[in-house]
């Protein structure tokens, strides 16, 4: 099966925890339906993209890259590559790429979805979050596409101007945590 035809069966498979990221998912299945290329980066105005909120065992931490381009601290995340089978593949690659966190766990499907400005010259990502667990002896290495690789507490996120998170980030975060809690 293609990333694309899998991306649908996916998103279209997956309960949206609410309205808003119902109507997301519906965005995204309709944006996949109407556009082949959706899954590649050079996909106008939108593509699909894969994230990695990563939580430590205890769900207490989650793991934070201070982001190039944007400068914030967001989750770990970005473009569909060749080689890509699943979407969960998307995140776990990027995960690791970003933090160099080996041995993570992603979750066998999607958290929450999070449409927003894309810094790679397309309008909107379309991406695709998933909940990833990192093992109690995890290494951090700061990736070519970041500044810093570091644990915030999931209930005292930057908040800084400058070096903040946006409501995105916070909201799939506590989303993360209440989901590891059970």
């Amino acid at each position: 099966m293609s990333l694309h035809a899998e991306a649908i069966r996916t998103l279209t498979n997956w309960q949206a925890p609410n309205e808003d990221q119902e109507l997301l998912r519906k965005e995204y299945v309709d944006y996949l339906l109407n556009h082949l290329d959706a899954m590649t980066r050079a996909s106008r105005p939108a593509h699909l993209t894969g994230s990695s909120i990563i939580l430590d065992e205890a769900g207490a931490r989650t793991l934070l890259v201070l982001h190039n381009k944007i400068g914030l601290w967001v989750q770990p995340g970005g473009h569909c590559e060749p080689g890509d089978e699943t979407l969960r593949d998307v995140a776990l690659r990027e995960g690791h790429e970003e933090t160099g966190v080996d041995g993570l766990i992603v979750s066998p499907e999607p958290l929450i979805l999070s449409k927003h400005c894309a810094p790679c010259g397309a309008e909107s990502h379309y991406d695709v979050q998933f909940l990833v667990t990192a093992p109690a002896d995890a290494k951090l290495v700061v990736s070519e596409e970041s500044h810093d690789v570091r644990w915030f507490s999931v209930d005292e996120l930057p908040s800084d101007l400058a070096l903040g998170v946006d409501e995105s980030v916070r909201a799939a975060t506590e989303r993360a945590a209440r989901r590891s809690a059970r």
